[in-house]
């Protein structure tokens, strides 16, 4: 009898050849971190318990009875004992997910790795007259190079299992599809940059450094030539305005040529950033090249983009462009959806836009990922912002920082735009009476409630409101008039929470800023004379307080180590005044750098915790309800769909637009006094806004009868 994997109607697949096939390709990807032998034996042993005569019985009968065959290999390894036990958990949580190791006793959890080795299953046994296990004979990493040798091996079995599921899933599909599968794997890292120089070409030769083009060509040159240079750890800190994008492209593209690297990925915050990025580089590079992994990049639902779609799963694209969500996320998930895309890391240039957004809750175990990856899985990676923070202090001591831009200091004294005031404390009708003088100026204050409360004492003549209590498209439109009043000298007041404080292309005399972290505010002082048309002198930002300042939970240390440094007069406009800024922060907040306490779950072998880290692990914690307003004809359209249980994934991106996020309690009072329902027991987080009173043109869902926590964005 033919031992099979998988059956078709008119095809067979022997275990032998699923295994073989699965072994082949892991060892290829492996092979990126010079660990071929563990993927392919990994990929031999991955499904041996296949050879058991239920699960034989099972596929040709195509019963219901469920046969466990990924626990076999498992046990075998067990069995060799040695190095063979790292693979242990890859083969074992091949469909299910890598497992927590477990406790140890006669009873352990089945769910465990330890339950799974002591389980009982069906008997396996002819694989022997098939399968020879094959030798691992390369070390997983260097201990002597490590910055915490349990955590490099728990990465070191992420990677693996990486491996292997992506092998086990591309021989399947391969198998099932007859071989008739679109896969594209875009272009070469040297064709995209001999692309990439066709366009910069004309800028290299402008050197006349009194002249904007002067000096992002400097840096743009800086860059180029840094880049030829061996993978490690690198800085990018460039001034608003210095040209960033294309010059972290260049540097990344070269550095990626140079070394021999497989391609660039872009870490960025904001989707909004992510769009308009993935944009440029789809222009510069072909579309074909790009691939935008977030949760409004919708590949599934047109035919055109299957491939697209395709490489979405495993990141087989040469420029990936995605967030710093899904990025950590994935790295610390122990689900094969999610880990399917991580050897696709290794060998990569990784650029992280907007560094001073990495999450303060998970900074620790992102550093040490970060750090492993460059150590290990021959990685680069560039910290880019204007606003760098203070990272260094958290690496080892012999990854130094290279710094790509030339005479930063002199770069940022160049690209200064505005004049920073400290007007201390200031009562709401104080700040109204300033705003109804200025003719265009931006208000950023901490708080949805806060900027309502504002925007309904200003002059109503050409002034905004900006918030998440509008849903996107609701915001777009008034993005489009506030633009417009903008470029024709219209006055133009603004009264906005920080969502505008980055990948908003806006341009005021004035920006007013509530006192908040030095990031925040220079990130607000982005949108003060952005262009440089006008006299620094008549470009100011203005930092404040209320007098009845309310407490802002996660963002108190921020706001009070500012504070501090404006009360000793420290300059926070300069590099040095953001270093002194991060530096403080991260040592009052150094007890939560770790929040989750995730590097803790990996510091001995074998009792390595990936199902409780990944259950940890949420850069985004879900205590947010979304709630849909029906107010335009398209979103009623859309309405209508939803109840009648239409929940497509391009659904419900287009919902989206017209989505307000609320906190729990602030749902609560909407639910309980009628203003809102649940719209589908399907989606238990989704409601529906009932009193359309509730949500105005002017400042979308109303927050002034809302009592509770502050709410953010």
């Amino acid at each position: 009898m033919a031992y099979l994997a998988h059956l078709t109607e008119d095809r067979e697949q022997t275990v032998k050849e699923h295994l073989m096939g699965t072994a082949k390709l892991a060892a290829e990807f492996a092979g990126q971190f010079g660990c071929s032998d563990w993927g392919y034996c990994c990929g031999m042993l991955h499904d041996i318990g296949k050879y058991s005569e239920a699960f034989q019985s099972h596929l040709r009968n195509k019963d219901n009875k469920k046969v466990d065959h990924s626990t076999a290999g498992a046990q075998v390894c067990e069995e060799i004992g040695g190095a063979y036990r790292y693979m242990e958990a890859c083969i074992a949580g091949h469909h299910a997910g890598l497992p927590d190791y477990g406790g140890t006793g006669s009873m352990s959890d089945e769910a465990s790795l330890h339950g799974r080795l002591l389980k009982h299953i069906e008997d396996f046994s002819p694989y022997k007259s098939e399968i020879e296990i094959p030798k691992v004979e390369t070390a997983p990493f260097d201990p002597c190079c490590v910055k915490d040798s349990g955590f490099s091996l728990s990465v070191f079995i992420r990677m693996i299992f990486s491996c292997l599921v992506d092998a086990d899933y591309l021989d399947t599909e391969k198998f099932m599809t007859a071989g008739q599968v679109d896969r594209d794997s875009g272009e070469s890292i040297d064709l995209l940059y001999d692309k990439l120089m066709d366009h910069i070409s004309g800028w290299l030769s402008c050197y006349d450094d009194k002249t904007i083009n002067g000096r992002r060509s400097e840096i743009l040159r800086s860059c180029l030539d840094k880049a030829n240079t061996q993978r490690g750890l690198f800085r990018l800190t460039v001034p608003t305005g210095g040209g960033k994008t294309m010059a972290s492209l260049s540097f990344a593209l070269r550095h990626a040529k140079e070394n021999h690297m497989n391609r660039v990925i872009y870490v960025i915050p904001y989707t909004g950033i992510i769009e308009q990025n993935a944009k440029v580089f789809k222009e510069k590079l072909g579309e074909e090249n790009v691939l935008e992994d977030h949760y409004n990049a919708d590949y599934k639902t047109s035919e055109e983009l299957t491939s697209m779609y395709r490489a979405s799963e495993n990141w087989d694209k040469p420029v990936v462009v995605t967030t710093n969500v899904q990025f950590f996320e994935s790295l610390f998930s122990n689900k094969p959806s999610k880990c399917r895309k991580l050897h696709n890391i290794a060998n990569s240039v990784i650029v992280f836009d907007e560094a001073q957004m990495l999450p303060t809750d998970y900074l620790k175990p992102c550093i040490y990922m970060m750090e492993e990856l460059i150590r290990t899985y021959r990685a680069s990676i560039v910290l880019c912002t204007a606003t760098q923070p203070a990272l260094q202090q958290f690496f080892s001591p012999d990854m130094e920082a290279v710094e790509l831009c030339p005479r930063m200091e002199d770069q940022f004294d160049f690209f200064k735009r505005t004049e920073f005031d400290d007007d201390g404390f200031i009562t709401e009708e104080e700040l109204v009476t300033r705003l109804n003088k200025e003719n265009q100026a931006l208000c950023i204050v901490n708080t949805r409630k806060r900027a309502q409360s504002l925007y309904n004492k200003v002059d109503s003549d050409g002034s905004y409101h900006l918030s998440t209590c509008m849903y996107p498209e609701h915001r777009r439109r008034a993005l489009d008039e506030i633009r417009m009043r903008l470029k024709e000298g219209k006055r133009c007041v603004v009264i906005s929470t920080s969502l505008v404080e980055a990948g908003v292309d806006l341009d005021f005399e004035t920006v007013y800023r509530q006192l908040a972290g030095v990031d925040s505010i220079l990130q607000a002082a982005g949108r003060c004379n952005r262009e440089g048309k006008r006299a620094l002198a008549d470009s100011r930002v203005r930092i404040f307080r209320f007098r009845d300042d309310e407490r802002i939970p996660g963002q108190m240390q921020q706001i009070e180590t500012t504070s501090v440094l404006l009360k000793e007069g420290i300059d926070i406009s300069l590099q040095e005044g953001v270093k002194d800024y991060f530096t403080r922060l991260y040592k009052l907040i150094d007890r939560t750098l770790d929040k989750k306490e995730i590097l803790d779950k990996f510091h001995k072998y074998p009792y390595f915790e990936f199902s409780s880290a990944a259950g940890d692990f949420k850069l985004i914690e879900q205590n947010t309800y979304t709630v849909f307003v029906a107010k335009t004809e398209e979103a009623k359209s859309l309405l209508c769909r939803m109840k009648n249980q239409e929940f497509s994934k391009s659904l419900m991106r287009k919902a989206g637009q017209y989505c307000v996020q609320v906190h729990e309690n602030i749902l609560n009072q909407l639910y309980n006094s009628g203003k809102a329902e649940q719209l589908s027991a399907e989606i238990q987080d989704l409601y529906v806004l009932l009193d359309e009173t509730w949500y105005t043109e002017k400042v979308g869902l109303k927050m002034d009868d809302i009592s509770g926590i502050p709410v953010f964005l």
